[in-house]
């Protein structure tokens, strides 16, 4: 209850860590009493996200060395649309306790961010590209120099998309939605639900990953998003696929201080327009995402919500304004993209973006000062 009643920086390190050992004990339990281990694996997932850390952060030591013994299941029919990112759909035994629901989006631990999405059927033919006009596009540079990125591009926050920087990542070669679920299946998660953050009904379910591979990409007709979620301080071995961008030494905090989050879902989310408080690289691991930029300076005409809670985002559809309402969105000058797998987007603080998911995605995220 205390975890679940209030903002999230208002609840104290002693009760998280209350909880922490609450879930060991009852780890440890299940795994004496010779239950299935995946019921063990999914307390030791509820005490990381939100729990706080205990010797050692022996919640994560446990996970890796339950998770070899765990059993594989039948991969299951994807839509041929998804097909060249097959899923292994391991489906953990249900667990009679009800799931407990996550804190809302904003109370947990740095998750102000991109938001979420709207949905598409993956199954007709897809579209056509969304048009970037010559005047509009962001430069692209490959494998700039710390000193020239940070003379050209972060001194004077202007955003550019980065090519050849995350070649040599292993999750450029690893990654597919098969490879996901073999890592983490059984790993239960935050998932959104609802099709923008603005809705009333909008809202978050813990489940495993397998689940959300099979309601959430497999099923057209359910809406859902793996979004904002520090995975890879979950999921280590996720973690050694990817690498820091050399950039965020330039930056003021140290590499602790970067949040890390995964942005993992269908063809057709959406993340409406909106400014985040630190610096961005946006990688793109697999799928495209649609993305258009504004600067701060034209704040005024992008017509920024009024109450505290969404100050940072716009209330305007990008790809269809409502002109007659928001007149002076048309004075905006925006930069768009279309970012490819490989490449890394930065986006200046404060700096407006809008995101839709061109395909099934996969991103990965930095935030840094």
């Amino acid at each position: 209850e205390k975890l679940n009643a209030g903002p999230w920086r208002e609840i104290g390190k002693g009760w998280r860590q209350v909880y922490t050992y609450s879930c060991l004990f009852g780890a440890l339990a299940e795994v004496a009493a010779g239950r299935p281990l995946v019921r063990a694996v999914r307390l030791c997932d509820l005490g990381l996200l939100m729990g706080a850390a205990v010797q050692d952060n022996v919640l994560a030591r446990l996970v890796r060395v339950l998770q070899p013994h765990l059993p594989r299941a039948l991969r299951p029919h994807l839509p041929r649309a998804l097909q060249p990112h097959l899923p292994c759909a391991e489906a953990a035994p249900p667990d009679p306790r009800p799931a407990l629901s996550p804190p809302p989006r904003g109370s947990l631990p740095g998750v102000d961010g991109e938001r979420p999405f709207k949905r598409v059927r993956p199954e007709p033919p897809p579209s056509p590209l969304p048009a970037v006009q010559p005047e509009e596009v962001i430069p692209h540079l490959r494998c700039p120099s710390l000193e020239h990125f940070r003379d050209n591009y972060l001194i004077p926050q202007r955003p550019v998309v980065l090519e050849g920087v995350m070649d040599h990542w292993p999750c450029m070669k690893k990654w597919s939605v098969d490879y996901i679920c073999q890592v983490a299946g059984c790993r239960t998660v935050p998932v959104e639900l609802g099709a923008r953050y603005t809705d009333e009904e909008w809202s978050q379910q813990l489940m495993t990953v397998s689940d959300f591979v099979n309601q959430y990409i497999m099923d057209e007709n359910n809406v859902g998003y793996l979004a904002q979620h520090q995975l890879f301080d979950q999921i280590p071995e996720l973690k050694e696929d990817i690498s820091i961008p050399d950039y965020c030494c330039l930056g003021e905090g140290e590499e602790d201080d970067i949040t890390i989050n995964a942005w993992f879902g269908p063809g057709g989310t959406i993340s409406p327009l909106h400014q985040d408080p630190q610096q961005n690289f946006l990688a793109q691991v697999f799928g495209r995402k649609y993305i258009r930029l504004c600067s701060p300076q034209d704040s005024e005409n992008l017509y920024p919500h009024e109450s505290h809670i969404l100050h940072n985002t716009s209330q305007v559809d990008v790809e269809n304004p409502d002109l007659v309402k928001f007149p002076n969105f048309t004075k905006a000058a925006f930069q768009s993209c279309i970012l490819m797998p490989g490449q890394i987007l930065f986006i200046p603080v404060k700096y407006w973006h809008y995101v839709r998911s061109l395909e099934l995605s996969f991103s990965v995220s930095f935030w840094w000062s």
